[in-house]
């Protein structure tokens, strides 16, 4: 099957629309696109995990951080309010693991690096490569052909 966001434009459309709304909110876009690696990481979508490295070592990031974020809590190359991003990031992408994912002492370490718009961002970021994850998962979208 053709991936749902090709075969219903109007979602494509959207899809991007709503990722675009994090953009320039306080949250560096360096961060996001950790996040967004990060996310396909564990959801194992290999054309995110592609798509975002590849566009990531374009814009100039370093290999060592490609090639740690998997491992990003034993890597010393991320700063702390990168570390806060990537594990909101892991705890809302694994929703069911825990009965209480985002903890108070989480969100508190969150909202000590980002404000209330630059949260939020983040948090639109999470939600919508989760989705591009899911739609690309299903499909079994092959890495390097979307």
């Amino acid at each position: 099957m053709d991936n749902p966001a090709i075969v219903i434009p109007e979602a494509m459309k959207a899809l991007v629309a709503f990722g675009n709304t994090a953009a320039g909110k306080g949250v560096p876009e360096s961060t996001i696109e950790l996040v967004k690696l990060r996310a396909s990481q564990v959801n194992g979508c290999s054309a995110c995990v592609h798509m975002h490295a590849r566009d990531m070592r374009k814009a100039g990031e370093s290999d060592e951080r490609l090639f740690t974020v998997a491992a990003w809590r034993e890597a010393p190359f991320f700063s702390e309010p990168e570390r806060v991003a990537l594990e909101l990031t892991e705890v809302l992408t694994r929703l069911a693991d825990t009965a209480n994912p985002v903890t108070d002492e989480l969100w508190g370490r969150v909202r000590a690096h980002y404000d209330e718009r630059a949260a939020s961002a983040l948090l639109v970021a999470i939600a919508n490569i989760n989705v591009w994850n899911r739609l690309n998962a299903a499909v079994h979208q092959v890495a390097g052909t979307f």
